[in-house]
């Protein structure tokens, strides 16, 4: 099932964000998986809220770090779009 053009995307049951101190970094902790995250991932990530469209992450990232959302947008679909195609987000 594809996501709608402007899904709201969750954190699927099983999967947490979590510091790990062995790798000093952020990861994304799926079953049988981890995926470490960089800055900007984890920034993406912690503005999951369960009720925000990807245009409202990628407005207020863009405001937060003084960005065109023009050109925040695109990558901060492509960035979830890929985790829900990883199974990590869901989408409604």
């Amino acid at each position: 099932m594809t996501a709608p053009s402007d899904p709201i995307f969750t954190l699927p049951r099983g999967v947490r964000l979590k510091w790990d101190a062995v790798r000093a970094c952020h990861v994304l902790l799926g079953p049988e998986r981890a995926l470490m995250l960089d800055d900007i991932g984890h920034a993406i990530m912690t503005e999951l809220d369960g009720a925000s469209r990807v245009s409202d992450i990628a407005a207020r990232l863009a405001a937060r770090f003084s960005a065109p959302v023009d050109v925040v947008q695109p990558d901060v679909a492509d960035f979830l779009a890929g985790l829900h195609a990883k199974r990590l987000l869901e989408a409604r």
